[in-house]
């Protein structure tokens, strides 16, 4: 049964399912692959106090109730908070966030920016410039709320994407990390707990529980509900990726992979840490 053909149920009935699902039929491929990112790289320590951020989408949300449940295993103190920034959604979407939220018992913390109105006037790069702007302003209120840590919906297919735009588009190589400390908010820190956690298991979550979110954040693309039609690099690249896995199903982890066995040894240049450039010409 699919999420078009549930019949209509409380909030209390979708919340007891959701949660449900996730503790059995999702428990393997949701909540076993997010606990396995938070230990393999350290993502939650005791003490925390963790901003799980909510862009109003299936990721972000899924997110949020799995760290609910991680709560209830109570194996060390942590605190969550469940925020969301309105950058200027339109009044239908702004509404979506919060019934799902209802829906799903998320106590969510709505605040506004304008970020939308900004972004429309850049011409050269608006994604890059908004997605910078939303993650200040997340960091920053979060921060307000005395919280050391903002947790973002970023999962398994956002990173093999990541490495490939990388290359493809902006002629480097680099992943995205489960794990950033923030340069200009001191003691922050950014987490990705759906680093190991498939889309497509995402997608046969919400579809099972009947739920619908948000396909796209952004303005531009927001009037075309669902997305699918949206162009851009990213949808070009999971393409390319979803062609590539249809020869050989082991690409995905090999694009993954790929990031970890790096032969400095095997390459022209590198950045290090601080930025600076090295060319293999210098031990040569």
């Amino acid at each position: 049964m699919t999420r078009n053909n549930l019949p209509p149920q409380s909030a209390e009935e979708t919340n007891g399912r959701a949660e449900e699902s996730i503790r059995k039929k999702f428990h393997k491929t949701l909540f076993s692959r997010f606990a396995q990112a938070i230990v393999a790289y350290g993502l939650v320590s005791p003490n925390d106090k963790i901003a799980v951020c909510i862009s109003g989408g299936k990721d972000s949300f899924v997110l949020a109730k799995l760290f609910q449940e991680i709560k209830r295993h109570n194996k060390f103190p942590f605190d969550l908070e469940f925020l969301a920034m309105d950058p200027g959604y339109s009044p239908i979407n702004r509404e979506r966030i919060e019934r799902n939220a209802e829906l799903l018992k998320i106590p969510l913390r709505i605040f506004e920016t304008d970020i939308f109105e900004n972004v429309t006037q850049i011409e050269k790069s608006p994604c890059y410039i908004c997605a910078r702007m939303r993650r200040g302003h997340l960091y920053h209120e979060a921060q307000k709320l005395g919280c050391n840590k903002i947790a973002l919906g970023h999962h398994y297919d956002d990173v093999i994407e990541t490495v490939l735009m990388g290359m493809l588009y902006g002629a480097q190589i680099q992943t995205m990390m489960p794990k950033l400390k923030s340069t200009n908010f001191a003691g922050m820190e950014l987490i990705r707990p759906l680093y190991f956690v498939r889309e497509e298991d995402i997608m046969a979550w919400r579809d099972y529980n009947g739920l619908q979110f948000l396909q796209c954040a952004c303005r531009f693309t927001e009037e075309n509900y669902g997305g699918e039609n949206v162009s851009s690099k990213r949808l070009k690249v999971k393409e390319l990726i979803k062609s590539l896995k249809a020869e050989d199903p082991e690409i995905e982890q090999n694009i993954f992979k790929s990031v970890e066995n790096v032969n400095l040894s095997t390459v022209i240049a590198y950045k290090d840490k601080k930025g600076e450039k090295h060319f293999f010409t210098e031990d040569y």
